[in-house]
């Protein structure tokens, strides 16, 4: 049962401590509830990741029992912290501002958004998929189309500004789970899927859509963050100091450990391994950093009107009182500052290219390949000599091949891309869209297929 706003401020008033902090788990032990998306994985560093490595209970010691809840989406998580029954949550952007609006009249559920997971400063995380025979090729094919989106996500929220910035409209929204909706999209039940991370990819990876909008296209930045119970966090400030530095440890395994890591959070969540690499590998979609980036401060100001208009019963909120780094900054040290101002991707794409030669430094166009069979994947230096190399691997299957948007830089997989051959060099885009209007300022640029580039990079 969810307690109204003033039921839950007396009951807290009454006990003097949080309700979900104040449940302890039998044994005299303190419960702390954190509540996550394991298949968001732009979340992992405080979800499935580091749950399953464990920092936060060993940071927490004994005094402690962890208990994980795990959401398809932040909307039952934001419930959960109105009615004080979560402690700790992560969420999308859009989510967030919600959260924050929700309960910024309680004072005892009132949240703080006290760090980030992950982010994406051109908003590539979210993405619009059809199913792969659609003869949309642009958003403007969409008109009239049924596009299921779960209404408030940060998936939505793109979908609402990408349309308003192509002037589309007659577009009907239809609110979906994201696991609803891809099913939908197959079934043809919806004409296109509007999400975020890593649903676009997971239909895409399965052959089960394309891609007609790159999130990326939009320009503004998305992410993801750690939010908690400005109360809960008062009371139990070495709850939140380790939960942020065993948060901070789970960006750093991410870091030297992506393929490792890949694996994990596939196995605990059931997406394919590929998938998750897109994301959360080297050069990946997303960029994982705990710091709160201005750039991300002002993108939230940014979406604030947008959320007021796509009827999610959205009053608005206060931004600057709701970010609150004091917490992070205390357990990131000397060196918080730094990073924060840092929006370079620590993870790169390293090593040195097997088939072009040289070492591979431009993160523009590192490429990645990754053979069935091995524990090991390939760098390239760029997308042409990614596919010089799947060339000289015949016999060999490819488990997944990975290549930046030649003007976006999302990375996408080769096989799914769209092609263009320019001289000697073969140019990848994540979206037909995106293709055509490279074409319009390089005219020499000439369609090709994956197929054939293949062909034709190896002579």
């Amino acid at each position: 049962m969810r307690l109204a706003p003033a039921a839950l401020a007396l009951l807290v008033a009454a006990t003097g401590c949080s309700v979900a902090g104040a449940a302890g788990g039998g044994d005299g032990r303190t419960t702390v509830v954190v509540g996550y998306q394991s298949k968001t994985i732009n979340t992992v560093t405080a979800g499935t990741l580091l749950r399953s490595l464990g920092y936060l209970e060993k940071r927490l010691g004994d005094k402690y029992a962890v208990r994980w809840q795990d959401y398809d989406t932040g909307a039952p998580i934001t419930a959960k912290m109105v009615a004080g029954k979560i402690d700790i949550g992560s969420m999308g952007d859009y989510p967030l501002l919600i959260n924050a609006s929700r309960t910024q009249g309680v004072p005892a559920a009132r949240t703080e958004l006290i760090a980030t997971t992950g982010y994406n400063l051109r908003g590539g995380l979210n993405m619009v998929v059809v199913p792969p025979d659609s003869r949309a090729r642009t958003l403007a094919d969409l008109k009239g189309a049924k596009v299921s989106a779960s209404v408030g996500s940060a998936g939505h929220g793109t979908l609402v500004q990408a349309l308003e910035r192509a002037k589309v409209s007659g577009v009907e929204v239809v609110n979906h789970q994201p696991a609803v909706g891809a099913a939908q999209l197959e079934s043809g039940g919806v004409q296109a899927y509007a999400q975020f991370v890593a649903w676009p990819g997971l239909v895409v990876f399965q052959d089960k859509g394309r891609l007609v909008y790159d999130g990326s296209a939009l320009d503004v930045p998305t992410f993801h963050g750690t939010v908690a119970r400005r109360a809960y966090a008062k009371e139990h400030p070495e709850v939140v100091d380790a939960f942020l530095k065993a948060q901070i440890d789970a960006t750093r395994y991410l870091h030297e450990n992506p393929l490792a890591a890949a694996r994990s959070v596939a196995e605990d969540t059931g997406l394919p391994a590929e998938v998750v690499y897109l994301y959360n590998g080297p050069g990946g979609i997303s960029t994982f950093d705990v710091t709160l980036k201005p750039q991300l401060r002002e993108a939230h100001e940014h979406d604030v009107p947008y959320l007021k208009r796509i009827g999610t019963d959205f009053p608005g909120v206060d931004v600057a009182a709701f970010v609150n780094d004091s917490y992070l900054r205390k357990a990131y040290g000397s060196g918080y500052d730094a990073a924060r101002a840092d929006t370079a991707n620590p993870a790169k794409i390293t090593g040195t290219d097997p088939v072009c030669g040289g070492v591979v430094s431009d993160p523009e166009t590192a490429s990645e390949l990754w053979l069935d069979g091995s524990d090991t994947t390939s760098p390239a230096a760029t997308p042409t000599c990614l596919l010089r190399q799947i060339a000289a691997a015949a016999g060999k299957t490819v488990r997944a091949a990975y290549v930046p948007d030649t003007v976006t830089g999302t990375r996408w997989f080769a096989d799914h891309a769209v092609w263009l051959r320019e001289g000697d060099e073969f140019r990848p885009f994540t979206t037909q869209d995106g293709a055509d209007a490279y074409r319009e300022e390089h005219p020499e640029a000439r369609p090709i297929t994956y197929e054939d580039a293949l062909k034709e990079s190896a002579a």
